[in-house]
């Protein structure tokens, strides 16, 4: 398991910051999602913009009992 660096844990440390200031507790949780998408790519060594760009595009037609296959380690093998 890859120890966490200064910069990953500072991104942490902002994200708590920046959470008190999103509204309500449903936009919290929505941002926390992205958050965890994109540190979820970049662990992959996946373009966080290219991954989000190709799913939101897909995401209105793709069958719903299948969406696992848009997380980022599925997306990732089927490219």
């Amino acid at each position: 398991m890859k120890r966490p660096t200064a910069r990953s844990l500072r991104r942490i440390a902002l994200g708590r910051k920046n959470y008190l200031f999103v509204g309500d507790v449903a936009s919290g949780k929505s941002l926390a999602g992205l958050y965890s998408l994109v540190a979820t790519c970049e662990s992959r060594g996946i373009n966080p913009f290219d991954y989000l760009a190709d799913v939101l595009a897909r995401v209105q037609d793709h069958p719903a009992n299948a969406i696992d296959e848009l997380l980022p380690g599925a997306w990732a093998t089927s490219r």
